[in-house]
This record gives structure tokens, C-alpha cells and sequence, in this order.
């Protein structure tokens, strides 16, 4: 009689490892000094002071990437106003942290839709069914609509979510190039469009207001945003993706709504209902599928051992 055995390796070093995991848990909190930076700055607003601190005085010091401006421009506008514009305004006006980040990993989702219509990529059988599971816990998500969980809220993160997902295809075109010098550069593109939004939608009297109701919480959570989470998070991320190939290193991106749910339970008080459970199961499990599926005939075939 045999046994089978799936052997499953480390394929990094133990530190790079727990660095991988430091960037999956400072992104997963992220989600939380967002809100508590809402609390203080309107959306747009701290959206902008994200933007011109990141860009701001590192762009005298990082040269231009060698790519197309209208790349920077349109990885800045997708990627970057589209993108974190979306996020603080439905977090804002009716979305938790951790459904915030729970719904956002569809990103992968509006990636395969984006390809398949703009680069005539076919999606494969297995990236069709883990679409389909993902976004039955999107659905079960937009069905628990309450004070926390506002229709608007919902539809803004979706759409910072499909935001990410069409800045992944303009992401593609410039892979080769300084990924610090793209987020420099893409952050500086995005002041002027985010301070006009800003301005047009919140007006004067608001960045008054934030101005004189900022507290030490304030801009502590936007210096984590800023320094932690843009530059220490990037930072980590593109070090990794340096060494390590994509596939190894991006599924662990699946652990930052698991952060985040938690944390925003234990930290912020959010309830953590048994829908919002299998919610996230079945989101984490359909991008589970969406990435691992197509290898799983190659790379998992058991050895028998007599």
C-alpha cells in the first residue's frame, strides 16, 4: 500500500519571508488609518496631502522613469486619483476597513474582464469559475447593506477595485521600468487632478475645517499612510518582486483583507458577523482559484512513496 505526499516548498529565505508577511500586514492596517484619518480630513483632501507628500521632496531626487509621460499620466490617473479617490470617499460615506480591503482584491477579477476586452486575452475555465466565487461574496456583501455598509460606500470601493484593475494594464506596459520612480512621478501627476477635485466637490470651508480639527491622530494616520504604507510597503514589495517571480510573491496579497478584518474587529470595534465570514471565504477562495487553478494539474502531482 502507498501513501501520497505533496511536498511543498520554502522558496525563500526565513527573513524574506517575514518581510513579505510585514507587507501584508502593513497594507491590511492601512485600511484602518484611513478611516481614522477620515475622521479628521475630508476625503479628497486626504487623498491630495497622500499624494503631494509621496511625490513631495522625493521628486527632486528620483529621476523621471524612461517610459511615455502619458504612461505616468495614466498610470497616475487609474492607478492613483481613480484608485484612492474612490477608496477614501466610500470609506467615508459608508464602508468598514475590512470590507473596504475585502472588496478591493476584485481587482484581479476587472483585470481578467480588462484584458480580455482591450488585449483579446481569453480568460481561462479557471479563472471564469473563481471569478464567479469571488463575486458571489461581493454579492453577499451588497446584500448586508446597513448604517456601516451604505449603497454608495459599496459602489465607490467597486469602483476604486475596477480603477486598479484597468491601471494593471497600463501597470503591464511599464513592468520593466523603476517602480519607486513610477510612484514618485504618478503621485506628482495626481495632485493637480485630486487638489481640482478637492477643491470642486469639498470646497474651501473643508480644508479650513480639517485644518483646525487636525490632531496628532490625523497626521499620524496620514504619515502611516504616506511613509509606511507607500514607502516602506512599495518599497518591501518591489525589493521582493526584484528576487522572487511574480507568482511566488503576489498571492500572499490575498492575506491583506484577512489583516484588515481582523484588525478592524479587534481595533475598531467593527462586528464580525458569520455572512461577513463566509463572505471573505468565498472572495479569498475564488481569487485562490483565479491565480493557483490552471497550475494546479502541473504542480501538484503526488509522488507515491511504496
Amino acid at each position: 500500500m502507498g501513501s501520497i505526499f505533496i511536498t511543498i516548498e520554502l522558496k525563500m529565505p526565513f527573513p524574506h519571508l517575514l518581510l513579505v508577511l510585514l507587507v501584508v500586514v502593513i497594507w491590511g492596517v492601512n485600511f484602518l488609518f484611513v478611516k481614522i484619518g477620515l475622521t479628521e480630513i475630508s476625503p479628497l483632501l486626504l487623498c491630495t496631502l497622500r499624494f503631494v507628500l509621496a511625490a513631495f521632496p522625493a521628486i527632486f531626487f528620483v529621476k523621471p522613469p524612461k517610459i511615455p509621460f502619458k504612461l505616468i499620466v495614466g498610470y497616475g490617473i487609474f492607478m492613483f486619483v481613480l484608485q484612492f479617490g474612490f477608496i477614501f470617499l466610500g470609506m467615508d460615506i459608508g464602508m468598514t476597513p475590512g470590507m473596504a480591503s475585502l472588496i478591493m482584491q476584485v481587482q484581479i477579477v476587472f483585470s481578467l474582464l480588462f484584458s480580455a476586452i482591450f488585449l483579446g486575452e481569453r480568460p481561462t475555465l479557471y479563472q471564469l469559475v473563481g471569478s464567479c466565487i469571488s463575486f458571489l461574496g461581493i454579492a453577499l456583501v451588497g446584500g448586508h447593506l446597513d448604517a456601516d455598509i451604505s449603497l454608495l460606500g459599496f459602489i465607490c470601493i467597486l469602483a476604486a477595485a475596477a480603477s486598479w484593475g484597468f491601471g494593471n494594464l497600463i501597470t503591464k506596459k511599464i513592468n520593466a521600468v523603476d517602480l519607486i520612480s513610477v510612484i514618485v512621478w504618478g503621485s506628482f501627476v495626481a495632485i493637480f487632478p485630486m487638489l481640482l477635485f478637492a477643491l470642486m466637490f469639498e470646497g474651501w470651508a473643508n480644508v479650513i475645517k480639517s485644518y483646525h480639527q487636525l490632531t496628532w491622530m490625523g497626521m499620524g494616520s496620514l504619515a502611516y499612510i504616506v511613509y509606511v504604507s507607500t514607502w516602506i510597503g512599495y518599497g518591501a514589495w518591489t525589493w521582493l518582486i526584484g528576487r522572487y517571480s511574480v507568482g511566488l510573491i503576489v498571492p500572499f496579497a490575498l492575506l491583506i483583507p484577512v489583516v484588515s478584518m481582523l484588525g478592524s474587529s479587534l481595533l475598531m470595534g467593527e462586528p464580525f458577523q458569520s455572512w461577513k465570514l463566509v463572505a471573505g471565504l468565498l472572495v479569498i477562495s475564488g481569487l485562490g482559484i483565479n491565480l493557483f487553478g490552471a497550475r494546479l494539474p502541473t504542480r501538484a502531482q503526488p509522488e507515491m512513496i511504496t
